[in-house]
């Protein structure tokens, strides 16, 4: 989540807003077209912001300091050997998407004697949400594409969870109208490609952009889950930005819409994409004028429909500490006691697995760092030009925009509503943005918040209640260039073992469907090995 030149009001805006190289502005004339496809993701003391004289008290906090649990495993630190020792065939590491999806497959087949052990105080991983006293909201992923006959899985999960009856897409999950907006020239305009001020030479581009789209998914290597059609690619070794200069496609609005997709999915610039991965995001689903399927609390009403399923197996704030095998058991120890088990499903961020394990497997994975914050509504600001949508986006902002949890509310008038706003630190190396996160305090971003929305909302310091801020360091695996066929991180994918790996960080980026698919397929492989 970024974008370009942040509006200063009253005082500088915050430097977070000059991290990010943007497009230029290009200054020309309005225009309109129709968008191109767009591949459609806990409590602490209230703080209050530093306030100017014509600002309203905004209270708010950071949400979960569950990195500081991370730390102590990436530093070593000692822990208590645990004295409860509960033997049981099947552990699972993680109640993420990809861990959940492995309880519901062994469930489903009636295997029951298993285990999730989640560091956090609630499942879902990327997939949480949160509620206050106006709506749900996500605090991370807030959609899926509508999956076509094609994903299986995707589609198994969804009949079971009543989102699709009969073949039909239940007509409440289907996103409302109007769907997305984008802000450019001082107006909102009708999706997100940039329409207003598009010269011919742009449309031109535009559409040389959907031909090469369309040529690249002929070709049957995009496909989700990428496995099922991904072969090694001289598009993997080169950046999305040095593909598009090679198609002499230097439209400073397709390129801004190239980046922001590349920030959206992967939380990268285009130039530090691979053009493989880039090109995925466009070509490896096929357009649907529906959708996406979305919900108030995003995909955490995908976990709370899980859990209501698996909850039983779950055992949160259990932080796995130690994994150790023991010839023909493997021993995973916690705070609280020694799990003793027949096979792991390692269904956590890979990066955990050398701090965990002795001779775990070394793949070389980057994670980009992200910031979310929810913001509380009291009343809605005033608007200019195409009316509040689901997904709403700024046009060169360093941010990725907000969606807004009430868009999908029955209910015929909506005075008070939350803003689930997103940023990716994609410009410069990511731990130093990891330091950046930790090292600026609430009132810093609530500031870098505000003078974002305010470019397009200059009243919205006079609208907001309150801004809970949730910070993620490694939030997604980024697939720069040369990593998607990384043949280390292939290897460990199909390895079968005692312990089996099922991360979407095996398919080289971090979307639900590749999350799902992983867990499963772990879960198939231990059923298998039983």
């Amino acid at each position: 989540m970024e974008r370009d030149r942040p509006l200063k009001r009253g005082q500088s805006c915050p430097p977070f807003a000059d991290r990010i190289p943007l497009p230029p502005d290009s200054g020309r004339e309005p225009h309109g077209r129709k968008s191109l496809p767009r591949r459609s993701f806990l409590a602490a003391p209230a703080l209050v912001g530093l306030l100017r004289k014509s600002d309203r008290p905004i209270a708010g906090a950071f949400i979960d300091d569950s990195h500081r649990i991370g730390h102590e495993l990436r530093d070593r630190r000692p822990f208590a050997t645990p004295r409860r020792e509960i033997r049981i065939p099947v552990v699972i590491v993680g109640a993420g998407i990809a861990g959940l999806s492995a309880a519901w497959r062994l469930d489903k087949r009636g295997f029951r004697d298993f285990v999730v052990l989640e560091m956090n105080a609630e499942a879902g991983g990327n997939s949480r949400c949160g509620q206050n006293e106006v709506s749900a909201y996500p605090w991370a992923a807030h959609y899926i594409p509508v999956p076509n006959q094609r994903a299986a899985l995707v589609r198994e999960l969804m009949e079971e969870l009543g989102a699709l009856q009969n073949g039909r897409w239940n007509e409440r999950f289907l996103c409302f109208s109007p769907q997305e907006r984008l802000y450019i020239h001082g107006r909102w305009q009708e999706g997100i490609e940039p329409e207003l001020a598009a010269t011919m030479r742009d449309r031109e581009q535009y559409r040389r952009f959907r031909d090469l789209i369309e040529e690249q998914r002929a070709t049957g290597q995009f496909t989700i889950p990428a496995e099922l059609g991904a072969r090694p690619s001289p598009l993997d070794q080169i950046s999305m930005a040095e593909w598009l200069g090679r198609h002499r496609l230097d439209s400073p609005y397709l390129n801004w819409y190239v980046d922001y997709a590349c920030r959206d999915d992967y939380g990268a610039l285009a130039r530090d994409t691979s053009a493989w991965a880039g090109i995925h995001y466009f070509a490896a689903r096929e357009h649907e004028e529906k959708g996406p399927l979305t919900w108030p609390e995003g995909n955490g009403w995908i976990v709370q429909q899980l859990m209501r399923k698996l909850g039983r197996y779950v055992r949160p704030r259990a932080a796995v500490r130690r994994i150790v095998q023991e010839g023909s058991r493997v021993r995973v120890l916690t705070a609280s006691a020694a799990f003793v088990c027949d096979r792991v499903i390692f269904a956590a961020p890979l990066m955990i697995a050398p701090y965990l394990m002795d001779g775990a497997p070394a793949v070389r994975i980057e994670y980009s760092p992200w910031i979310t914050a929810n913001l509380t509504l009291d009343r809605l600001p005033e608007e200019r030009g195409y009316p509040l949508a689901w997904d709403n986006v700024i046009y060169g902002s360093a941010s990725l925009g907000y969606v807004v949890a009430t868009h999908m509310s029955l209910a015929s008038h909506t005075e008070r509503s939350v803003w689930t706003w997103y940023a990716a630190l994609a410009r410069g190396t990511p731990s130093a943005n990891r330091r950046l996160l930790l090292e600026k305090d609430w009132s810093y971003w609530k500031e870098t918040i505000l003078n974002d929305i305010s470019r397009a909302h200059p009243d919205i310091r006079q609208c907001v209640s309150r801004i809970d801020v949730l910070r993620l360091g490694h939030a997604m695996a980024r697939p720069f260039p040369g990593s998607v066929f990384d043949a280390a991180r292939r290897k460990l994918a199909s390895a079968a073992g005692r312990i089996v790996y099922a991360h979407s960080d095996l398919s080289g980026f971090s979307i639900f469907e590749e999350a799902q698919y992983r867990g499963v397929r772990a879960a198939d492989s231990v059923l298998t090995a039983r």
